[in-house]
């Protein structure tokens, strides 16, 4: 079943967590982005939501390092019950979907998801030039079924606004997909951003 991502503040600051990458190096959020741009894309190998979107979003995020924007995926999933988002599933859908960027583990008490509040994949976070969050949202308002065309608009518009300094505007729409598979035991407390 479908989920939208709730609200997280804007201005929120990019989370310092450090995860490993496919290759089991540790990659520091803010270390990596040093003092660029960054989109961050809660992602996994088996939704159909992060499939439909994948090719396009390699695209997109190849001229995004052009224009000197980073970007970093993360899966959260628990991999006992959905193996396909374990490092060798991953790595197939990298070299599908031609993501030229680095796809992070999120370990098994989903720090990194929690730290976000990312909810579905996928989800994605776009912070300015000073690490502050800019756009948590849709990537556009296509879905596998609902015959809306694949643009990548609402995060290629909210990347093109942080380049140029500029806030995005609002409001933002939700992401949706499939909700983040929490190990048992380790789902996060209901948090609430009034």
């Amino acid at each position: 079943m479908a989920i939208e991502s709730g609200k997280t503040p804007l201005g929120a600051p990019l989370p310092d967590v450090t995860l490993p990458d496919l290759a089991g190096q540790p990659v520091n959020l803010r270390e990596y982005r040093g003092d660029r741009p960054l989109v961050v894309v809660f992602s996994c190998n088996h939704c159909p939501y992060v499939r439909h979107v994948e090719d396009l979003l390699g695209r997109m995020t190849d001229e995004f390092a052009t224009a000197g924007v980073g970007t970093v995926a993360i899966s959260s999933n628990d991999l006992a019950a959905y193996p396909d988002d374990d490092v060798a599933g991953l790595t197939e859908q990298q070299q599908r979907a031609g993501w030229n960027f680095p796809y992070l583990m999120d370990d098994d008490r989903h720090t990194a998801a929690k730290a976000f509040g990312a909810v579905c994949t996928p989800d994605f976070f776009v912070y300015d030039r000073d690490g502050t969050l800019a756009y948590r949202g849709a990537f556009d308002a296509s879905t596998p079924k609902n015959g809306e065309a694949l643009t990548g608009e609402l995060l290629g518009g909210a990347v093109a606004a942080v380049g140029r300094g500029e806030s995005v505007p609002q409001p933002q729409r939700p992401a949706m997909g499939c909700g983040i598979k929490w190990r048992p035991g380790h789902e996060p407390e209901a948090v609430s951003f009034t």
